[in-house]
């Protein structure tokens, strides 16, 4: 059905499909683009899914690259006209990161690192109302209800009854011990995070300050893998006016080998969930 369809997604696997055709012609983008009086930055957008794929450019693609087969140019066109539906979080309007939402909603499992706050799909309301507010302070109270709205509906993958989203999340100290809002909302946070920690599908683990330097101090990144073997993984790493997305196999290997060492290193399951509540009760105690 056209609903479940994902854009995002759509655009990412055309962009695929389309070097994937390039490729077995011969031909850089540099000469795709000459052929269609393009620049050179379309032929790249496309490719890489981050543009919007007109049936136009399918048909004038599919020209270039001399493709007979009338079945594969019908898919492709199909699969344009899918990529320029909407998909639910276009509903709030513009969202800055609506590409990664889009992965985000058809991924089937995301590992998280961060060093500085408790992920997204892991917060509660007022924490997300409070941690967007401190770090957009220029930010207008309509756009960061907005915002916190999309947020709760993207935790729908975690609830989901059917195929949750599989999270594993790597937290440093730090975002345990930063006081966003106030302590008795970070000990609701946390209290929060223990309880979302139980889920079958919710993996959470805490690295403490005495482990010494590891190699998540570099800084906040995402994987995201896809229930379609056709769609390759894809590093987020979020910035302040631009994200970036790593796809080729190299960098995704390289993160998730960096992933890998930061579990080792990071209390187990247990020991963090107990680790987060002590901070908890910490919280509590000290709630003046």
């Amino acid at each position: 059905m056209a609903s479940n369809v994902n854009p995002t997604v759509r655009r990412r696997r055309l962009g695929q499909e389309l070097r994937r055709l390039r490729e077995l012609k011969g031909m850089t983008a540099e000469e795709v683009a000459e052929r269609l009086l393009v620049s050179q930055s379309k032929i790249s957008r496309l490719e890489n899914g981050r543009r919007s794929i007109s049936q136009r450019d399918v048909r004038d693609l599919c020209g270039v690259y001399e493709v007979e087969d009338h079945r594969i140019v019908d898919s492709l066109m199909q699969m344009a006209k899918d990529s320029r539906q909407q998909g639910w979080w276009h509903s709030f309007g513009d969202i800055p990161y609506s590409v990664y939402i889009g992965l985000e909603t058809d991924a089937a499992s995301l590992r998280v690192y961060d060093p500085q706050v408790v992920p997204g799909l892991l917060q509660t309301r007022q924490y997300a109302e409070a941690l967007i507010a401190g770090a957009l302070p220029e930010t207008a109270p309509a756009d960061i209800d907005k915002r916190v709205q999309v947020r709760m509906r993207r935790q729908e993958r975690i609830s989901a009854s059917e195929n949750p989203l599989r999270l594993w999340t790597v937290l440093d100290e730090a975002a345990l011990r930063r006081v966003v809002g106030n302590r008795a909302l970070m000990r609701e946070q946390l209290e929060h995070l223990a309880e979302q920690s139980q889920l079958p599908h919710v993996t959470v683990q805490v690295i403490p300050f005495d482990m010494g330097a590891h190699p998540g101090l570099n800084g906040q990144y995402a994987i995201l893998e896809f229930p379609d073997a056709a769609d390759s993984s894809v590093v987020y790493i979020e910035g302040v006016t631009s994200d970036l997305y790593l796809e080729k196999a190299n960098d995704v290997h390289k993160y998730s080998v960096m992933y890998e060492h930061l579990r080792a290193q990071a209390l187990n399951v247990e020991q963090s969930r107990q680790f987060i509540a002590d901070i908890a009760k910490e919280y509590a105690e000290n709630a003046g």
